[in-house]
């Protein structure tokens, strides 16, 4: 909803400019145009030898003509208006958007060698290896050989699959079969068949028969419905186009083939396909206003906020930040550990050993459960394992 009152302020301002824009253009229409009409007479007076007095009346009208436009007057006014809504438009911003988000900022310790490392690795995913070797160069890291060599091998295979030159894709697929059956992947078996449409577009049936002979025909004890399909494409050869397999010529397939290319890749390696980077960033842009709104509501306990370990309130992020359990007791707010463990009670509420041992101090037996009536002790709490 804020977004939506956001986009309406600004179609608002956008409609503005461009009134003001027309209405000023209007106006220095008109003054060029009683400007060209006076040099217009002026001249026909020095032709027909006018004494000066008629080319001063003629000045002498302009000036009356450009006082009645009143330019400035218009021109002000336009653009006190677009400048009076512009300026409501900002404090709508403000209200919405924190234009300060560095309010946030608490003093947390890192580990500045894994965040070069990480940052590094970014650029080797993205395929800037020279930035990524001058950022370790530069702080003083050993070099991540390794991790660059296999994404250097990863760019290669994908550049060669945005030209359509699928050999470095399947000579690679080949060498990790067993690794990629053990992932249930069925990459091979794609790039077979991109290669297969290609060379029905671009060969001939005989060529294309003799491919599938090759390539295909491992995989049809699995995969016969996709390889019926295929063979089925021979009938059409030339005019796939306009055949009821023409959906396998689409260009998405190719679009897909790199994603699902990375997506493998990263999987063997051990990598996440997204950088470790891009997910930090968009889970702290997700968390920002709850930060934020902490920020404001500690305002007054600027140390306190500047030096704090731990939040005092979860910060809720969505499924996509989600890679393993975390627990956070709702009584302390400290979060589940080896050392302080998440609780079962027979209530089926959990709290973390610690609180329960504290509220089990005040009686030998039980305890009551600070979110029910039940009395619980701790003999019947089952520890959690996440």
């Amino acid at each position: 909803m804020e977004l939506d009152t956001i986009r309406d302020a600004f179609d608002r301002i956008s409609k503005k400019q461009k009134l003001s824009s027309s209405k000023s253009q209007e106006v220095i229409d008109l003054v060029g145009l009683e400007v060209e009409q006076a040099l217009g007479n002026i001249q026909s007076a020095h032709d027909i030898a006018s004494s000066p007095v008629d080319q001063k009346s003629i000045l002498t009208y302009l000036k009356l003509k450009l006082n009645a436009i009143a330019p400035l007057h218009q021109l002000e006014g336009s653009q006190k208006e677009l400048n009076l809504n512009l300026n409501k438009y900002q404090k709508l911003l403000e209200k919405f958007f924190n234009p300060d988000i560095s309010k946030a900022y608490r003093n947390v310790d890192f580990d500045f060698h894994i965040v070069n490392q990480i940052v590094a690795v970014h650029f080797y995913r993205q395929g800037l290896f020279d930035l990524g070797d001058s950022l370790l160069n530069e702080a003083g890291e050993p070099e991540a050989t390794a991790l660059k060599s296999q994404f250097l091998d990863l760019h290669q295979i994908i550049g060669a699959v945005r030209v359509r030159n699928l050999e470095p894709a399947l000579k690679w697929a080949c060498t990790n079969r067993e690794k990629l059956k053990q992932n249930s992947s069925n990459l091979e078996l794609k790039l077979h068949r991109l290669q297969f449409v290609e060379i029905l577009q671009k060969g001939t049936r005989t060529d294309a028969l003799n491919y599938a002979r090759a390539y295909l025909t491992p995989f049809a004890s699995l995969h016969m419905e996709e390889i019926q399909k295929l063979m089925a494409c021979l009938l059409w050869v030339g005019r796939l186009d306009s055949s009821p397999y023409h959906e396998i010529t689409s260009p998405t397939h190719w679009d897909n083939l790199s994603e699902e290319l990375t997506q493998e890749f990263c999987s063997l390696l051990g990598q996440s396909s997204v950088s470790p980077l891009t997910v930090a960033l968009a889970a702290g842009v997700e968390g920002l206003p709850t930060l934020l709104k902490l920020a404001h509501v500690m305002s007054a306990k600027k140390q306190e906020w500047l030096g704090m370990k731990q939040l005092p309130v979860p910060v809720e992020l969505g499924k996509e930040f989600q890679f393993h359990s975390i627990f956070v007791c709702p009584v302390s707010r400290d979060q589940g550990s080896e050392e302080n463990p998440p609780m079962l009670m027979p209530c089926l509420h959990v709290l973390c050993k610690q609180s329960i041992m504290k509220l089990s101090k005040s009686s030998t037996r039980t305890f009551k459960c600070p979110y029910c009536p039940a009395e619980v002790s701790v003999a019947q709490c089952r520890q959690l394992y996440f």
